[in-house]
């Protein structure tokens, strides 16, 4: 259960990244309340993990997992390129979180 809400966490990251730059620095009243609420929900279902989970363990699968969706999202929804740099470095995003998953507690 609890990588099932550090999973959670970690959308709700990547929901709180994609939000920032259509806040325009904060000058946008929508995309700004987004930041602060996928922000805050974010951090709190992952502080609900680490009962359960090593807090380094945690950590970095929820930010390798945010990382990871906000480049796809990227590439997918904003054109971003996709280069062979950028697909070699998700696959060692991937390759980390897996190897935490396996090594990790619970």
């Amino acid at each position: 259960m609890a990588w099932l809400m550090l999973i959670a966490a970690a959308v709700f990251e990547i929901a709180f990244a994609l939000s920032l730059k259509p806040s325009e620095g904060f000058s946008r009243f929508w995309p700004t309340a987004g930041v602060l609420v996928f922000g805050v929900i974010s951090v709190v279902l992952l502080s609900r993990t680490l009962d359960r989970l090593p807090v380094g363990t945690a950590y970095a699968v929820w930010t390798g997992l945010g990382s990871l969706g906000v480049v796809i999202v990227g590439v997918v929804l904003f054109g971003e390129p996709l280069t062979l740099a950028r697909v070699a470095s998700i696959t060692l995003i991937i390759a980390g979180v897996v190897g935490l998953r396996i090594t990790g507690a619970a």
